[in-house]
Order: C-alpha cells, then sequence, then structure tokens
C-alpha cells in the first residue's frame, strides 16, 4: 500500500520549481493556473525570489501547494495510484487538492487568504514558535503547561518521535526553551517564523477560514485523506470543511498520522515537492519506505516504479 504526502511551510526555497517549468509544459501550465488564480506572478517569485517575499505567508503557502502539484502532475501518475493523501499543516490542501477535493484555482485562493488571515491574527513579535528536539509528546505538552503561567503556549506540531513544536505568546514560548533542557531536551530553540501557527491565538484566522470553506465547493476526495487534527481517515466533504478550520487552531498530528497509516498498511510513503517529511517518516515507520521527489531525475525514477 502506498500513501502520497505532501509538505508544509518551511519547504520553501528560491528557484522551487523553475527546473520542473522548464522541462514540462504541464508544469508551466499548472504554475499559470495558480497565478490567473491570485492575479499576480506567483510562478517568477517561486523561481526567482526574493527570498523575503517568498517566505511572507500569503506566497509560501500557494507556493508550496503549486510546486507539490506541479510535481505530481509532471509524474503523470494518477493520485488512486495510492491508497491514501496527507499532508502537513498547509500540505493538507494539496492532498486534497491532489485528491480533487478542490480544484488548482480554489486550492490557491484558499491557501491566499489562509497566509494573509493566519499573519494578522497575531500582531508581529507578540507569538512565537519552538522546536523542543528528544523530548515526546507527554513531555513536551507538561513543557508548555509549565511555560504558559496565564499565557498561551500549547503544542502545535507533534512532528515525529524526536521532534515537537510549541507555539504561543513569545514569552511563554521563550520560558519553554529553559524548562524543556531542564527537562531533558537535545535542542530547544526559537523557529524562524512570523506568526504562531496552530495554536488559540489563530482563531481570528479559523473564523476566516470557516467562511472561506462555507463558500467554496468541497469534493468527496477521490483518495481517503489522514486529517491533521484527528489523525484518522476523512472522506466526507462536510467533516473536510469542520476539520481544516479546526487544524488553523489545532495541533498537527503527524506522528500519529503516519504511524495510523503504517498500521493501516501502508508501506511506501511518497513525497511531492520537498525532501522534508521523509526523514520524519522514517523516525516513525522505520520500516516504511520512502520517496521524496523535488527534481525530474527523482520523478524518473518513481515513474519506471509505477
Amino acid at each position: 500500500m502506498r500513501a502520497f504526502i505532501f509538505p508544509g511551510q518551511g519547504s520553501q526555497a528560491v528557484g522551487m520549481g523553475k527546473a520542473l517549468a522548464k522541462a514540462s509544459n504541464v508544469a508551466r501550465e499548472l504554475f499559470e493556473e495558480v497565478n490567473d488564480a491570485l492575479g499576480q506572478d506567483l510562478g517568477r517569485l517561486m523561481a526567482e525570489g526574493p527570498q523575503e517575499d517568498l517566505t511572507l505567508t500569503e506566497n509560501a503557502q500557494p507556493a508550496i501547494m503549486a510546486n507539490a502539484m506541479a510535481t505530481l502532475r509532471v509524474c503523470g501518475i494518477s493520485v488512486e495510484k495510492a491508497d491514501f493523501v496527507a499532508g502537513h499543516s498547509l500540505g493538507e490542501y494539496s492532498a486534497l487538492c491532489a485528491a480533487e477535493t478542490f480544484d488548482i484555482a480554489t486550492t490557491a485562493r484558499l491557501l491566499k487568504l489562509r497566509g494573509r488571515a493566519m499573519q494578522a491574527a497575531v500582531p508581529v513579535g507578540e507569538g512565537a514558535m519552538a522546536a523542543l528536539l528528544g523530548l515526546g509528546l507527554e513531555a513536551a505538552q507538561a513543557v508548555a503547561e509549565e511555560a504558559a503561567q496565564g499565557e498561551v503556549c500549547t503544542v502545535a506540531n507533534d512532528n515525529d518521535p524526536s521532534q515537537v513544536v510549541v507555539s504561543g505568546h513569545k514569552g511563554a514560548v521563550e520560558r519553554s526553551l529553559e524548562i524543556a533542557k531542564a527537562k531533558g531536551a537535545k535542542r530547544a530553540l526559537l523557529l524562524p517564523v512570523s506568526a504562531p501557527f496552530h495554536c488559540p491565538l489563530m482563531q481570528p484566522a479559523a473564523d476566516a477560514m470557516e467562511q472561506a470553506l462555507g463558500e467554496a465547493e468541497v469534493k468527496p476526495p477521490l483518495v481517503t485523506l489522514y486529517a491533521n487534527v484527528t489523525a484518522a481517515p476523512a472522506d466526507d466533504p462536510a467533516e473536510i470543511r469542520r476539520l481544516l478550520v479546526e487544524q488553523v487552531t489545532g495541533m498537527v498530528r503527524w506522528r500519529e498520522s503516519v504511524a495510523a497509516m503504517a498500521e493501516a498498511g501502508v508501506t511506501h510513503f511518497v513525497e511531492f515537492g520537498g525532501k522534508v517529511l521523509g526523514p520524519m517518516v522514517k523516525r516513525i515507520a522505520p520500516d516504511a519506505r520512502t520517496t521524496s521527489l523535488v527534481t525530474m531525475d527523482d520523478i524518473e525514477v518513481l515513474v519506471k516504479e509505477v
């Protein structure tokens, strides 16, 4: 059994998609479709930068999706070759686009709005996120609770057995660093992000997405989604809408999602448009095979196998 998986924010880089666009009409057409949907030349920003503009959340989110979808399309492989799809945070939208729950234009517009709303939810400098390395979920939750001291500090991402991310008010997240080290974390470091994602401070963004998703057409996915906030299968359009809203403030349960897919029989995880999730998968399900697709050479190797 096989799962197609899609990376989240942080996988953006100037030059992304450039080689695909040069080599493939299919990729160029997809980037043009995204440009038309957004009314901006996102493809050029992806290819040429500047990095500070590409890193803006409202640009990074649709760019990462576009790169992942271009990679999938260049492969020429039907999503129905997969048994499940899943994505990390914004990658969940890429997964749903791959499964034809949303079309490309709708996905791009939703992610542009999501990026803007998440950035606007908390004034710059008031929030933060930190990676706690070497602590499991329960220990990280205890760190977050101790660090909160009346402010918000919660687990945002349970990425793999060795990496948990906390999010919330800047002061609380900074306190979590020393507490984590005292509890045995190998490392604890602030992340270079512009807002505290996946915590209760994102409620204004969740409200914005609830309205946008309520107006969007949501089709049943061609392939079952493993959802971030439940680490469980989802196929019903109304449930998918609800889960995407909850995801804005909720924890990304990536470790549990991968473990659940492996338990369901998945032995091969294929990552489209990044090389971020593959290493996480190997730490969660060591016996699983992982393939990460970024270059044309990567794609050619997979196409010969499938």
